[in-house]
């Protein structure tokens, strides 16, 4: 089995929960602040994922994804 690297490991996936995000990549706030994302304070972010509150927010998951990913690797 082949071990993932750590820049492999960071990467954000529109499958993962806000909590999660935050937990591996805590720069990812200001992003989904910035985008008018304030799902950090809100009950369901520990179960919601970025694509549904992305959708929910009328955004590009994908997008967002990308930003975040591309952020984390400067």
């Amino acid at each position: 089995m082949k071990k993932k690297s750590k820049k492999e490991s960071k990467n954000i996936t529109k499958n993962m929960s806000f909590s999660e995000i935050i937990e591996k990549n805590p720069e990812a706030i200001g992003i989904l602040m910035g985008r008018g994302m304030h799902c950090i304070g809100c009950g369901m972010a520990a179960m919601e994922t970025l694509e549904q509150g992305a959708l929910m927010h009328g955004m590009n998951p994908d997008e967002l994804v990308k930003e975040i990913n591309k952020k984390a690797k400067k």
